[in-house]
């Protein structure tokens, strides 16, 4: 945070000073709302969650190095008591980056979204522009009414660029995220079927994704993926400038796209004559290549929208496409690859819906020439009506891919073992299990040297807590083989 004191929070959020609190109490570290995270000079955020009460760790906060708390009742810890916790840090935030921008105007906020790639685009941009200069960009999917004013409550004196992350769950959300931080640069990346339960139909989704846009002020920019129809068509929804990507269509061009034998990505990256940047510079045409260490041909799309952001907030392209040589995802469970006993884990569990579970396949089959290919499928969750529909879907698929073992988790994800085994899957190549655990043991035994095996479910699904147990299961020591350790990729 920028250092405020608890008068001035008290003032901004509309609450009055309590548990002995002075008003002089000097915040100058960051918002928290984990006492185990704490650090000298924060402020600690009492969250009333589902789970925990964070009234219930004031006293570990203020151990911890918490100069002051926000509560929603009394406590014995200096702090601020206001009605709503998480209202009250998006109001702090909200004032935070109005008086950053006011103090540094050439801070540059940049904001994301879209069905699929959000967090993996969010750190690709934050690698790009923490070169250039002092960036936030956190790990992880900090993308909520929660996250989002946590992420601005990072905010330093010296900070350049901020990067965000905005998910939706419903019409509306994304414009309030917006209304806490209004982006200067707007990216879209596609829209999908993920929480099509909440929208309704995709349509939904799109009218929500497109809010984005419209938060923009007439100079910013508008960054729309050209080849999704329902995200070009968001441009007659912006005041500010649009500038679109693709690799058949679109202003800034990924050309001569490929993948290798390990399905790790490539391409050209082609910035045409007269794109100008945020601060009216022009922006150097050429083409550059890309090599990223990241899988799947799906990626490419987000690496391409990635470098369109960041050169126009004020990255120079060839620097910029060579900032991405080799770079990994830094939040995990996104088409991480670990290594052990001659097999290779795609760890993709933290999220899935129907488009994203098709990418991960096809990634899947492509690195299934000359090896086993095994999928562990679980629930995609928030379809709605369609959720049996969709499911079976992506069991076909599985079969049509030629994928060698399909193993489905869960009672919720069932329908992608049925429409396996309606498209042909016989002798056991379709398998539905009840558990994790269930699966874990199955997977113990049957993974061998040379197979590729894909985890991928929505987060709630379970199937996250499966790779790490079987990487150490793989790191054993077995009679006829030697391991190979388990470097992470």
């Amino acid at each position: 945070m920028l250092e405020t004191t608890a008068r001035e929070i008290a003032e901004i959020t509309g609450g009055r000073l309590v548990g002995g609190a002075t008003g002089d109490e000097r915040v100058t570290g960051d918002a928290r709302i984990d006492s185990r995270s704490v650090a000298t000079g924060d402020l600690f955020a009492a969250f009333v969650g589902e789970r925990a009460d964070g009234h219930d760790y004031l006293e570990a906060a203020r151990e911890g190095g918490a100069v002051l708390s926000l509560v929603s009742r009394e406590a014995q810890m200096p702090g601020v008591l206001v009605e709503d916790v998480g209202r009250a840090l998006s109001e702090l935030a909200r004032a935070q980056l109005s008086r950053a921008r006011q103090e540094h105007p050439a801070l540059t906020v940049l904001a994301v979204t879209g069905s699929a790639g959000k967090t993996g685009t969010k750190d690709l941009m934050g690698r790009i522009l923490g070169d250039i200069a002092p960036t936030i960009a956190p790990v992880g999917s900090f993308n909520n009414e929660l996250g989002l004013p946590l992420t601005v409550l990072r905010l330093r004196p010296e900070t350049r660029f901020l990067v965000l992350e905005m998910g939706s769950r419903g019409p509306g959300h994304i414009t309030h995220l917006t209304e806490i931080a209004r982006p200067d640069i707007s990216l879209v990346l596609n829209v999908g079927s993920a929480h099509l339960g909440e929208f309704g139909s995709v349509d939904g989704i799109a009218r929500a994704k497109g809010e984005l846009v419209e938060a923009l002020p007439p100079g910013g920019r508008a960054v729309l993926n050209a080849e999704d129809p329902r995200v070009a068509a968001m441009a007659e929804r912006s005041v500010a400038p649009v500038v679109t990507f693709g690799f058949y269509s679109g202003q800034v061009r990924g050309e001569e796209l490929t993948l290798d034998d390990d399905a790790r990505l490539g391409f050209t990256l082609t910035i045409p004559e007269g794109l100008v940047r945020l601060d009216g510079s022009s922006i150097p045409p050429g083409s550059h290549p890309v090599a990223p260490d990241l899988l799947g041909e799906h990626q490419a799309g987000n690496v391409l929208a990635a470098l369109t952001a960041c050169v126009l907030a004020g990255a120079d392209p060839a620097t910029a496409a060579a900032t991405l040589d080799g770079a990994k995802l830094p939040s995990g469970q996104r088409m991480e690859v670990l290594r052990s006993g001659g097999a290779v884990i795609i760890d993709d569990a933290y999220n899935a819906n129907p488009d994203s579970m098709r990418h991960a396949l096809k990634t899947l089959a492509h690195l299934g020439r000359g090896r086993r290919t095994i999928a562990v499928l679980g629930e995609m969750l928030e379809l709605g009506e369609d959720s049996v529909r969709l499911h079976d879907e992506i069991g076909r698929l599985a079969v049509r891919l030629n994928i060698s073992q399909l193993y489905v988790v869960g009672e919720g994800a069932a329908p992608i073992h049925h429409g396996a085994s309606l498209e042909g899957s016989f002798g056991g190549e379709s398998v539905h299990l009840e558990t994790v655990e269930e699966a874990i043991a199955v997977l113990e035994q049957t993974v061998t040297t040379g197979d590729a095996v894909l985890m991928k479910s929505s987060r709630d699904a379970g199937l996250r807590r499966i790779a790490r147990p079987l990487l150490a299961h793989l790191e054993k020591p077995r009679p006829g083989r030697e391991t190979e350790g388990g470097d992470q990729e």
